[in-house]
Order: C-alpha cells, then sequence, then structure tokens
C-alpha cells in the first residue's frame, strides 16, 4: 500500500516525502551520513511552523515547516 502523507495550515502545504528530504538534507549539512539514519520520528507544529524530528531516538531537531 502506498500512502502519501500532507500537513495544511491556511494556504501552506508540506508533505511528508519533501519534510523527509529536507531532514536528510539538514542531517548531511551537520556532517552526518545519510546512511546512518535508521529512524526517524516526524512532530509537525503548524502554530509554531517548524517540524521537530528525533533520528535514531537520540538526537533531535527542527527545520520550517513551510
Amino acid at each position: 500500500m502506498k500512502t502519501e502523507f500532507y500537513v495544511e495550515y491556511g494556504i501552506k502545504q508540506a508533505s511528508e516525502k519533501e519534510l523527509v528530504t529536507r531532514i536528510k538534507d539538514d542531517w548531511a549539512a551537520s556532517g552526518h551520513l545519510i546512511k546512518e539514519i535508521k529512524a526517524l520520528k516526524l512532530y509537525a507544529k503548524p502554530e509554531d511552523g517548524l517540524c521537530y524530528y528525533t533520528i535514531n531516538d537520540s538526537i533531535s531537531g527542527s527545520i520550517d515547516l513551510f
């Protein structure tokens, strides 16, 4: 089964795929390897305009949601 997930707030929209790609870019920009990611949890908070994330249950960060 293929699924797609979107977060919408007002007229703004972000897809899960887009957020995962941007989180991977953020991870790589901080000197890590993409293949080090074994687990990724996303927490979208539209009212803050942020997507918080946890990688491998130990490293947390955030990116702009939109």
